[in-house]
């Protein structure tokens, strides 16, 4: 296996930033990244049908798969570990095609988006799950953008200061999930 390396990014991303990345390397994100999962997904590709534009600028763009808990006092957010990213994928190919750059959640994707991916040069980031209170540590600022009619789920933007994230999938079709099955068949 592979060398891992250290990424350290701004957000929104360089198509520059993008090409050094190779499955399984780390990537810390500083930066604006944004908030979605299923329902404001939904919305944001029905106002594409529609051809309206998305909330935020999508060129460069991070989302982010969180719904997080609301904040106690003094907090900027509550816990925001990453959901489950398969139920995004029937959403996922028309987002990239806005110019959106990397995508952070957990699990496994579909061939479908896989495709997409490298169709439209964009990363799949992990996160940590279940480690939704140390990755809001890294989240300095959050305010809602859109939706605020869905709670957790309405878009936020982000502040985040070296958000920890492994790649996945990168934009040359390499999948890291893929090879740590072949090492572990290895061993």
């Amino acid at each position: 296996m592979a060398e891992q390396r250290v990424h350290r990014v701004t957000a929104p991303l360089s198509d520059e930033a993008v090409a050094a990345i190779r499955a399984g390397d780390r990537v810390l994100i500083t930066g604006i990244i944004y908030t979605a999962r299923d329902a404001a997904h939904k919305r944001m590709v029905e106002s594409l049908e529609r051809g309206e534009p998305l909330p935020f600028d999508p060129k460069g763009a991070v989302i982010y798969y969180v719904g997080p808990t609301p904040p106690k006092p003094g907090q900027v957010i509550g816990s925001a570990g990453p959901t489950t990213s398969v139920r995004m994928d029937k959403y996922t190919p028309a987002v990239l095609a806005q110019g959106v750059k990397a995508v952070i959640g957990k699990g496994y994707r579909s061939e479908e988006v896989k495709k997409a991916l490298v169709q439209y040069r964009s990363l799949y980031l992990v996160s940590t799950g279940g480690a939704g209170a140390l990755l809001a540590r890294q989240i300095k600022a959050a305010r809602v953008i859109a939706y605020e009619d869905l709670g957790p789920e309405a878009i936020r933007e982000l502040q985040v200061v070296d958000f920890p994230t492994v790649c996945i999938h990168d934009i040359y079709g390499g999948d890291q999930y893929a090879e740590g099955q072949k090492a572990w068949k290895l061993a």
